[in-house]
């Protein structure tokens, strides 16, 4: 017997099926994929569709409406255009490739580390165990945005140091519940099987645990990316997320402020849209993965 024998009976092909029958059958899921689909196109083919060059200013242009033409070039600004006559189309199309990929990169690494920490921690306990859980909790005691401001407040703002800074911020949520499910998984027969074939700690981790453990952990990454773009939109507005010179949705809603109150509404309501829709498409993604995932719903599904 090894490690491999013990992964969920369920192939690839049968649990791609369960999945296409599962978001066919609940509307709002599939309806949240082909919103998050068209947003990924937009971040990654941004540059090639957008209108014009997203920090082009042009002063004659400025604040015009959604739909407006200009009179020379003949060009219609789709979503109006900012204080400085910047096209807001082309700057939204531009920032939806800063909002997915802190998202997506930074749950990445917290995910990783988080996730390494536990299972190390749950899977030797003693000392590695109290040091992990010691770390955490000291964490714990400072507020997720504030840590974030802290860290940027130190490095200063930028890209790599906004994923960086809000990375770190998450780990400790998935080293708690890799902790757990790996302590409950460690004295299960396939691990003692797996000792006894030879297999060192690292291949039963890697192999043996980490498959029976990831379903909790995909859940909460899905989350996160959610609770993730928020807090860097919070960050680029505060003007500690990434430089003024890259667009992005945050950066974009901080600098309607001072117009909104002269009636320019274009200027915060396709920014505030964007982030509003792919947070819900990936909350109510989340939701789906976790009846999907739930092993107690696999004969249902």
């Amino acid at each position: 017997m090894s490690a491999a024998a013990v992964t969920p009976p369920i192939g690839a092909f049968t649990a791609g099926r369960r999945a296409r029958r599962s978001l066919l059958r609940a509307k709002w899921p599939l309806l949240a994929l082909a919103l998050l689909l068209l947003i990924t196109a937009a971040a990654l083919f941004g540059p090639s569709v957008a209108p014009v060059d997203p920090n082009r200013q042009n002063l004659i242009a400025r604040l015009q409406p959604p739909l407006a033409v200009d009179r020379r070039s003949h060009r219609v600004y789709w979503m109006g255009t900012d204080a400085l006559g910047r096209d807001v189309s082309s700057r939204l199309l531009y920032g939806a490739r800063i909002s997915l990929a802190v998202g997506l990169v930074a749950v990445l690494v917290g995910g990783l580390l988080g996730t390494t920490l536990g299972m190390l921690a749950g899977y030797f306990g003693g000392t590695v165990d109290a040091g992990v859980s010691m770390v955490a909790d000291v964490q714990l005691g400072f507020p997720f945005i504030l840590l974030a401001i802290m860290f940027l407040l130190v490095l200063g703002p930028g890209v790599v140091n906004l994923i960086l800074a809000l990375g770190i911020g998450q780990w400790v949520t998935y080293a708690r519940i890799a902790r757990g499910q790996t302590v409950a998984q460690r004295e299960k027969e396939y691990v003692e099987a797996a000792r006894a074939l030879g297999l060192g700690h690292g291949g039963i981790l890697v192999s043996g645990i980490l498959p029976n453990i990831l379903a909790p952990l995909i859940v909460i990454a899905s989350f996160n990316v959610a609770s993730v773009i928020l807090a860097e939109a919070a960050l680029s507005f505060l003007g500690l997320g990434v430089p003024p010179t890259v667009p992005s949705w945050g950066g974009m809603l901080a600098e309607s402020r001072d117009e909104l109150l002269a009636g320019h509404w274009w200027l915060a309501l396709f920014p505030g849209t964007a982030i509003m829709l792919t947070v819900l498409s990936f909350n109510i993604l989340g939701d789906w993965l976790r009846d999907f995932l739930d092993p107690r719903l696999v004969a249902v599904t």
